[in-house]
């Protein structure tokens, strides 16, 4: 069952049934994003509106081994290295006209906006669990100093921004 972007916020604490509600009901006569409304009339962060949507984003999406996955190397090319390990992710193939890149359910966030603002290509994500893609990472995007465990399930650290390609 796929939870709603509502119902996370109401989960979360964020907001009431009430304000859903309300939210839905302008959402159906202006036809806005539902996290727009939230953030506009009931103070929502957009931090939090992120956060929400990549856990819905994380339900519709499919788990992958990036092991057993196939690798267009071409598409490997699109990021840097350290973009890889910055926003961890990989760029698989092309499925179509959509990118298809591979994440972790931690770093969907800041994968979801490095694609959408960088990239420039209609792209959607698959997951992978934090050490099945680090060790993807290290072998497609090797830094000196840096090895699958370094992913990790938390935010990179600085030295993964500051690394050179």
């Amino acid at each position: 069952m796929i939870v709603q972007l509502g119902q996370l916020l109401v989960q979360a604490g964020v907001m009431s049934q009430d304000q859903i509600e309300a939210a839905l009901l302008e959402q159906a006569r202006s036809g806005e994003p539902l996290g727009l409304i939230c953030e506009r009339r009931f103070s929502v962060a957009p931090d939090v509106i992120e956060n929400a949507w990549a856990d819905q984003y994380a339900q519709l999406t499919r788990t992958v081994d990036p092991a057993t996955e196939y690798v267009d190397f071409e598409t490997l090319e699109l990021v840097s290295r350290r973009q890889a390990w910055q926003f961890g992710l990989i760029p698989m193939r092309f499925d179509g006209t959509e990118l298809v890149l591979v994440t972790t359910q931690a770093n969907l966030r800041r994968a979801l906006r490095f694609a959408n603002n960088i990239l420039g290509v209609p792209a959607y994500f698959v997951l992978a669990d934090p050490e099945a893609l680090g060790q993807a990472l290290a072998r497609h995007y090797p830094i000196t100093g840096l090895k699958a465990d370094d992913l990790g399930d938390s935010a990179p650290s600085r030295r993964f921004i500051d690394a050179r390609r």
